[in-house]
């Protein structure tokens, strides 16, 4: 079960929505909607959780590229929201250097045993670094520190409030809890 929230700083203060993501298949997508859900140059914060597992930030400021933070890598990697956050850049990939990846088995054009245990066609969730992840300090302008933001990410210290404790630290918290 997903979570997932919209929240405008307008200059009227915080206006949140609740997003349908039914269509967003991927980062751009989601951009997409939350410059919708603001006006031309608004910050949009797209917040996302999954059952206590993970929680992700997005941020998007008018037209600029959008800024990613996730609690657990290894564990958003597993959801399908999740994959949409954990793009190359976040991960630290360059999209040119994963073609080398495809035979990781050791042999020339895929021609090792389908069968034989331990090879690699391609990135597998091993992959993906257990922890937080992403720009630390997005939210930093807005009032919370990267401290306090990974203060709630790691060791199991997600406890399903992560995303109302933010709220609260940016001033947004009634308005998120609106929309729950």
């Amino acid at each position: 079960m997903y979570f997932a929230a919209l929240l405008a700083r307008t200059e009227d203060g915080w206006q949140a929505s609740e997003p349908d993501l039914d269509n967003v298949e991927t980062l751009a997508d989601l951009s997409d909607l939350a410059r919708a859900a603001g006006d031309e140059d608004e910050t949009v914060l797209v917040f996302i959780e999954q059952e206590d597992a993970w929680f992700g930030v997005v941020r998007v400021d008018g037209e600029d590229d959008p800024r990613i933070y996730v609690s657990d890598a290894a564990a958003a990697a597993r959801s399908s929201y999740g994959e949409i956050l954990l793009t190359d850049e976040v991960l630290g990939r360059d999209p040119e250097d994963l073609d080398v990846l495809v035979d990781l088995d050791g042999t020339e054009d895929g021609d090792g045993d389908d069968d034989e245990e331990g090879a690699v066609a391609g990135l597998s969730e091993d992959h993906v670094p257990v922890g937080p992840l992403g720009e630390t300090d997005l939210l930093a302008d807005l009032g919370m520190s990267r401290k306090e933001l990974l203060a709630l990410s790691g060791d199991g210290a997600l406890t399903g409030e992560a995303l109302g404790e933010i709220a609260d630290a940016l001033g947004c918290g009634e308005v998120l809890e609106a929309v729950r």
